[in-house]
């Protein structure tokens, strides 16, 4: 598969407890990302943070430790962000979505031997 050059990185911002059909969100997120043959997703799990209502979420208190800040990153060319921002308007319903222009260097997997 080959990215343009000039490709666009989108983050997604979600709790860890966030639900998507009974499923963790991000898992349900990557997974329609797959399905929807994007180039690839990578989820990062976070160790502090707050949003727009302003609970902090934290990794170093452990009542709040269940529900730490997720970020969801896909690089692909913009036709292929653009078709998948519907599926993440149905799923998102608290998050951050973000979108800006990514200058893809590389993108290639070793071939199979």
């Amino acid at each position: 598969m080959k990215i343009p050059s000039n490709g666009q990185l989108l983050r997604i911002f979600v709790g860890e407890r966030d639900q998507w059909h009974n499923r963790p969100l991000y898992e349900m997120i990557v997974e329609t990302a797959r399905k929807n043959k994007m180039a690839g997703a990578t989820v990062v799990k976070g160790c502090m943070g707050f949003g727009c209502k302003s609970h902090m979420h934290t990794s170093k208190l452990l009542r709040l430790s269940e529900d730490l800040p997720m970020v969801i990153e896909i690089v692909d060319s913009e036709e292929k962000i653009a078709a998948f921002l519907p599926c993440l308007d149905e799923m998102v319903c608290d998050g951050l979505i973000t979108l800006e222009k990514a200058n893809v260097i590389m993108y290639k997997a070793n071939p199979p031997v």
